[in-house]
């Protein structure tokens, strides 16, 4: 069949869990890093749509081809791997440890920033022709996304950082509901759907994505934009870093996984 019900690809998740643990550290970061090239050239993808056309709800519909490019080819973002490999660790799978997860969270989130700081210093270049005339159009949006959403959030207080971490919970509410829609087709065309309707919902709705932001913030930063790296890592990547893991592992990994493999006894109808 071209669907797989719920117990079968909630077992997928946590065999995907398992194999992401062991995968040798050269393998990690190469996935990680191509990863958060792809999901940052459909960002610029997605901010130029919107510059073109006026209408932001066009660049969110148009988003998830860069993600459901990198599942197809088997790269790994942060926002999957928070959600699958803890799920490996509460099943008891042999050899697996908090260390072993650890460990893949540290090296996917290296790779994914290195594969989306390179593309923002590849589209520095194109946007100012060679770092020669001021950003252009795209440029100058990338730059002001980067200062409403670290300065916008700080003048807030902590208000602001409720409201930052709240958006990260439900980035990747939404997200990982898109890589588990990589697992329940075996077509490519049902993976594609399955996967493209939660990351258009997260990208309309401008939640917080810890990847994506790998890309839109030292790209404003190197486009001139008026913060701070310490305004970017305090005031976005931190908290909604810790949004991601809490929102994806609560909201899709654990309920999933309690109700589908972990099931509950029925009840008895006497």
């Amino acid at each position: 069949m071209a669907y797989l019900v719920p117990s079968e690809f909630v077992t997928k998740m946590v065999d995907a869990g398992e194999s992401k643990i062991f995968m040798s550290t050269r393998d990690t970061l190469i996935r990680a890093f191509m990863a958060g090239a792809i999901l940052a050239l459909a960002a610029v993808f997605a901010v130029t749509v919107t510059v073109q056309t006026g209408y932001p709800i066009i660049g969110a519909i148009l988003f998830p081809v860069g993600f459901c490019m990198l599942y197809l080819l088997g790269f790994d973002l942060l926002t999957g791997v928070f959600v699958l490999t803890p799920l490996a660790l509460i099943d008891k799978r042999p050899g697996v440890t908090a260390r072993g997860v650890l460990r893949n969270w540290g090296l996917v989130f290296t790779g994914n920033f290195a594969g989306a700081f390179t593309v923002a210093v590849l589209m520095a270049i194109v946007f100012t022709n060679g770092f020669s005339t001021p950003p252009d159009k795209v440029g100058q949006v990338i730059g002001h996304i980067g200062e409403g959403r670290t300065l916008g959030y700080a003048q807030y207080g902590a208000a602001g950082m409720l409201t930052l971490f709240v958006r990260g919970v439900l980035c990747n509410w939404m997200v990982s509901t898109g890589v588990v829609g990589a697992m329940i087709s075996t077509t490519v065309t049902g993976k594609v759907v399955a996967m493209w309707m939660p990351i258009m919902v997260f990208f309309a709705m401008v939640f917080e994505h810890s990847v994506v932001n790998m890309f839109l913030f030292p790209s404003g930063l190197l486009l001139g934009a008026k913060f701070s790296f310490m305004d970017y890592l305090i005031w976005n990547e931190i908290p909604t870093v810790l949004g991601n893991l809490v929102g994806g592992l609560s909201f899709t990994g654990l309920t999933l996984y309690a109700t589908h493999v972990r099931t509950a006894p029925k009840r008895s109808l006497g």
